[in-house]
Parts: structure tokens; sequence; C-alpha cells
């Protein structure tokens, strides 16, 4: 699986902290929406396109707090 984005909301500490990740798996999209840091909890949700998967970003992203995009390790 391949990680292609990282959002973060800006805020540190496991109560306010929220990530969201974009991967993609061959033809399977994969988004990650994670609260309270690495050991936080996550809810996983697949698409079958990338456009899809985005939409579902956009609105996870499109809420309190000031979204940062995080740039990937390659």
């Amino acid at each position: 699986m391949e990680q292609r984005k990282h959002w973060w909301n800006g805020k540190w500490g496991r109560i306010a902290r929220k990530d969201v990740f974009l991967r993609v798996n061959g033809d399977t999209w994969h988004v990650e929406a994670r609260a309270g840091g690495a050991e936080g909890v996550s809810r996983f949700y697949e698409f079958g396109g990338e456009d899809e998967a985005l939409e579902a970003v956009r609105g996870m992203l499109n809420g309190p707090g000031t979204w940062r995009e995080l740039s990937t390790r390659d």
C-alpha cells in the first residue's frame, strides 16, 4: 500500500489531534481518519477510484481547525 497524502489539523495532544491519510493499493483507494495521534482511534474507508476518495477527504477536512497537508516520505 502506498501513502499518497497526509493531512493534519495542526493540533497537538491525544484529545485534539486529527489526521487524514490517503493511500492506494492497486485499484483500491483507502482513506484513514485518525483521532488522537499515533495511539488514537482510526476509521477506514475504501473507494473504487481516486475522485471518490478525494471527495471523502474534502468532506473530512471541511470542519473546524486549520488543516495542513504534510509531505510524505519517499
